[in-house]
């Protein structure tokens, strides 16, 4: 029983993977090959999730025998295995050798990278995108460590305020720059698809640090490209 990893950046502390009765996930070396390109490639045995969407599926009414539903606890057992693996990764997984001694002093901005996570208070998507920028102070990270970065806390059961102060925290842990700052844009099918029913919110959350934060210039400059080039939404 492999307790989860601890990233540094979590809101909560870390504790072993555990459902409310005590059982822990379990840890495979290779999950078997099933000949399903629909499934998702994890290494976690999903047996006992497969049997909970068994029982969800009755629960709600269905019949899980039924031809169309025969595989669907296997298919969605994999699936949220994919959808929450951020669980098993920190930053060190994701950045690894990605750090480079660069002098570098103006802003380095990342924009629109796509996110998709799941809702920790309904378990229904929200998706957007990230907009991630820093001052370096020596120090310059691969660009395509920010995009893993974002998935490595998205892919967990989340709120966007949360999922907005982590990414900010991991890219300042990091680089230890003179300034992050993150936004976030996305839409909740918590609010689309059930409750108000609202099609055409958007929600919008940041995370400003170091000098994003104590000089208005930098803030100003960073929104503006963040949210530049646009027209009207």
């Amino acid at each position: 029983m492999t307790p989860r990893k601890s990233s540094g950046n979590d809101a909560h502390p870390t504790v072993p993977l555990a459902s409310r009765d005590g059982a822990r996930r379990k840890r495979v070396d290779a999950h078997p090959q099933v000949d399903d390109p629909d499934l998702d490639p994890v290494e976690r045995d999903t047996d006992e999730l497969q049997e909970l969407v068994h029982r969800l599926l009755e629960l709600i009414g269905e019949d899980p025998t039924r031809e169309g539903l025969a595989r669907t606890p296997l298919r969605v057992a994999r699936s949220l295995a994919w959808l929450t693996r951020g669980y098993d990764l920190d930053v060190a997984d994701v950045v690894g050798e990605g750090l480079f001694e660069e002098g570098h002093e103006n802003m380095i901005l990342v924009r629109d990278i796509e996110l998709y996570s799941l809702c920790e208070h309904h378990m229904l998507p929200f998706f957007g995108k990230a907009h991630i920028a820093y001052i370096p102070d020596g120090k310059i990270v691969g660009l395509s460590k920010l995009p893993r970065i974002v998935d490595m806390f998205a892919r967990r059961l989340q709120v966007q305020e949360r999922l907005t102060e982590q990414i900010a925290r991991a890219v300042e842990d990091v680089l230890q720059p003179r300034g992050v700052g993150v936004v976030i844009e996305a839409y909740h099918l918590c609010m689309m698809m059930r409750g108000v029913e609202k099609q055409n919110s958007r929600t919008v959350t940041s995370a400003l640090r170091g000098i994003f934060r104590d000089d208005s210039k930098t803030r100003v400059e960073f929104l503006r490209l963040a949210h530049g080039g646009r027209n009207n939404e």
